[in-house]
């Protein structure tokens, strides 16, 4: 006879079995939740120059910036002053960004900053101009002196020893400049013997070139060539060679950038050479090279990112291939 006692121990045993059944049984694992990427933060700071060559060149850094797990921070020194490059620095160390890709507003004037970036282990990546005085993690450009050596014997071709060549300078406060002059002069004495050079200085100003090509020509009205540090300067010399009354080709004119509005000059016969630059490349490897620097990866202490020599017989050919094309007012054929 079953009574109300059995069935209430039976009851019992059976809340105790499932208890012990219950704490002898495993869980089943969750399945892992993966930690979240950190976002890089990388710094562009420009030297806030605004020409064609640079609009092509942030567009490159623009772009390499642009990838996921990035967040990219443009900046420029307003009006190329050296004090706003060094306060801008000095706001990235505090954020603690993980690079700074620079373009120095002066090559030896920001080594300051640049070495406290450096010291608090964020790595410093020249853009374009060199820094002096400061042991950069990387320098992404042209190989200006390669690039100059290439136009300097290009003019020494169009002249004859004793002729005079007008040289309009970029700002010889950086690499840049520098680099650009060395190369053409010492290109030109090579090639050629007694050659005068007037020197037209600027800090890439493209008024003081028009200014100061015009006061060469007055000066040295027999001026076979100009050849500039930059493609602003090239639209300068056309300008003060129009105010005197001269047409295309009358004086020869050397670029040096590739830009689309040098470029230009050559199909409207203004400019008969030009030194060009991978613009966009230098932007876009300077940001890459960063971007791998803060990831911890080895990166190369100087990444030549090519120069091209463009004359009117394949002007067509190097705008469709560096893109410079898209931007120009007179399209290729």
């Amino acid at each position: 006879m079953i009574t109300k006692r059995t069935i209430g121990r039976l009851a019992l045993a059976a809340t105790v079995a499932a208890t012990l059944m219950a704490c002898g049984k495993k869980e089943e694992a969750k399945p892992a939740t993966a930690p979240a990427a950190t976002e890089l933060t990388i710094a562009y700071i420009t030297n806030g120059n605004t020409n064609e060559g640079w609009t092509l060149i942030n567009g490159g850094a623009k772009k390499a910036g642009s990838v996921p797990g990035v967040k990219f921070i443009e900046l420029a020194a307003e009006k190329g002053e050296l004090s706003k490059q060094l306060a801008i620095v000095e706001d990235m160390i505090t954020r603690k960004v993980g690079a700074i890709a620079i373009a120095p507003v002066d090559s030896a004037g920001i080594a300051p900053a640049v070495n406290k970036a450096l010291a608090a282990g964020i790595p410093v990546i020249a853009v374009d101009t060199g820094i002096t005085g400061a042991n950069i993690t990387s320098y992404v450009a042209t190989d200006n002196i390669k690039a100059a050596n290439v136009q300097g014997k290009w003019a020494a071709e169009q002249i004859k020893d004793g002729d005079t060549v007008i040289y309009v300078t970029g700002d010889l406060g950086q690499s840049t400049g520098q680099e650009r002059k060395k190369g053409f002069v010492d290109a030109l004495n090579e090639g050629r013997k007694n050659v005068k050079i007037v020197e037209v200085a600027t800090t890439w100003d493209q008024t003081m070139a028009q200014n100061g090509v015009e006061a060469a020509l007055r000066a040295n009205p027999k001026a076979k060539v100009i050849a500039c540090a930059w493609d602003g300067g090239a639209l300068g010399a056309k300008a003060a060679l129009m105010a005197a009354g001269k047409k295309p080709g009358n004086v020869m004119i050397a670029g040096f950038d590739g830009s689309p509005g040098g470029l230009d000059m050559m199909k409207d016969g203004w400019q008969q050479a030009n030194a060009a630059q991978m613009l966009a490349k230098i932007g876009q490897v300077g940001v890459e090279t960063a971007i791998a620097a803060a990831q911890g990866k080895k990166v190369e202490a100087r990444i030549d990112t090519g120069s091209f020599l463009v004359l009117p017989e394949n002007v067509d050919k190097f705008a469709t291939d560096s893109g410079v094309g898209q931007f120009m007012k007179v399209k290729a054929k």
